[in-house]
Order: structure tokens, then sequence, then C-alpha cells
């Protein structure tokens, strides 16, 4: 395999004795079960429920490895410094390792958003860059990262389509934005969800993102308002199965 290493990705490694407790009383997914090599999308919230920001868990013995957007690492590992107070975790870049992504690679793991999205890992750097083409397949797949779609403050986690992509635990007891989450979850409150639709479609009111270059534009329409033709099998399923309750 070539051009696997998606270079608009960065790493950041958590550690410390007390990492993992810190983390989760932070992030949407539990960290405390996470095994070395396992995956799990997951975000920081704000008190309201709303992302700041998405990323890939990885587990690494004691350690966590953060598979994130490079540009916004530093932000990112700003914000979980505030939090860290006198815990004794450490927060950095780990250079020594890329993000890869294929399509198909038997010998590695899936997307743990879906298995669709194909096959990612975490590895030193190669030569090449897969990003454009791993955007290009994740947006015809419909799913959505990162703060140019996602926003930040703007959207609310579960209108991101996070349940249905795996996104979040409710189980895992406290952590920022849990209170709105969960009673969406439960109250079956989602009414708004993020899609794509093509470009000669958009409506500018609902607009968070235009993508010219894929003739998408990414839009946070109320449920009733979707056409169901414009959504990936995975999430029509899922709203209509939200719809049936």
């Amino acid at each position: 395999m070539t051009d696997t290493t998606l270079t608009d990705r960065a790493v950041l490694r958590i550690s410390g004795e007390e990492a993992r407790p810190f983390l989760q009383g932070l992030l949407t997914r539990d960290v405390l079960t996470l095994k070395d090599g396992e995956a799990r999308w997951t975000a920081l919230l704000t008190p309201q429920g709303k992302a700041l920001f998405d990323f890939i868990l990885w587990g690494d013995e004691g350690d966590i490895l953060i598979d994130c957007e490079a540009a916004q690492a530093d932000a990112l590992a700003k914000r979980l410094t505030i939090y860290r107070l006198r815990r004794k975790v450490v927060i950095a870049r780990d250079e020594s390792l890329a993000v890869h992504w294929a399509i198909d690679a038997a010998d590695k793991p899936r997307d743990p958003r879906l298995p669709e999205l194909g096959a990612r890992w975490l590895a030193p750097a190669s030569d090449g860059d897969a990003s454009a083409a791993f955007r290009a397949h994740r947006l015809s797949l419909g799913v959505f990262e990162g703060a140019a779609e996602l926003g930040q403050d703007q959207i609310l986690w579960l209108e991101t389509n996070a349940e249905e992509l795996h996104g979040v635990d409710y189980d895992k007891g406290c952590y920022v934005g849990q209170e709105n989450t969960a009673r969406m979850h439960y109250r079956n409150k989602v009414n708004r969800r993020l899609v794509a639709v093509p470009l000669e479609r958009a409506d500018e009111k609902r607009q968070r993102a235009a993508l010219p270059d894929l003739n998408l534009s990414i839009e946070l329409q109320r449920v009733e308002a979707i056409d169901p033709a414009t959504l990936p099998a995975w999430l029509a399923t899922a709203i209509a199965a939200q719809a049936a309750e």
C-alpha cells in the first residue's frame, strides 16, 4: 500500500498514572475499558452538549493516543490542559506516529465509526498523502468530522449522528455535556441532523459548509424536512427507526 498517510491528522499522547480517569470525566466514550490497539470515536463537548473537538482514541498500554485534526491539535491540547489542574497527566504531541488509512487492508483495524470507511491505523509516517482520497470517501458515506464540518460550539453532539456512529456511551458516568446529551437520547429528541445534499439544492439558512470540489452542501436540517433519497443507508435506517418509536 502506498499513499496511506493522512497528513491532515496528528497524534497526541496522554500519559501518566491518572491519564485514563482524567479523560473519563471529560469525553463522550468510555476510556477506562479501552483496550490496547482498540479505537473509539469520541468528543469533548461544551457543558450544553455541543461539539468542540471530535477525535479518535487509541489504547496504548497505560497511555491514550488521540488521533485528531492537525490544525486543531494545539488547541485541543490547550483545552485539555485547562482541565488537567494538578492531576498527574502529561499531554504532548507524538511526532513519531501518523494516522494511516486505506479502503481495504486485511491486517488493519476498521474505522470505529463505520466499517465502510475502511481501515485505519497508527504508524510512522510514510511518503504520499491520502487525505483528499479519504475525505471524498468519508463524505460519500455521509460521515462528518472536524471543525469545518461540525463547527465548534454550534451543533449538539447527537445532531452530528454521533450515536449512530458509535460516538457516545450512555452508561459510562458523567462527562462534560453529559446531561443534555443523555436527555436528548432518552427522550428521543434528536430533531435535527447533519446531512449532505447536492450543492445545487443547498439551503443557505441551514448550510454549515459548502464543498464545491465535491458538489456538496453540509446542512443541519430538521428531521421531517430531510429527503430520504439524500441519506446514506445507515442514517436512513436510523432515522426511520427513531420515527417508529
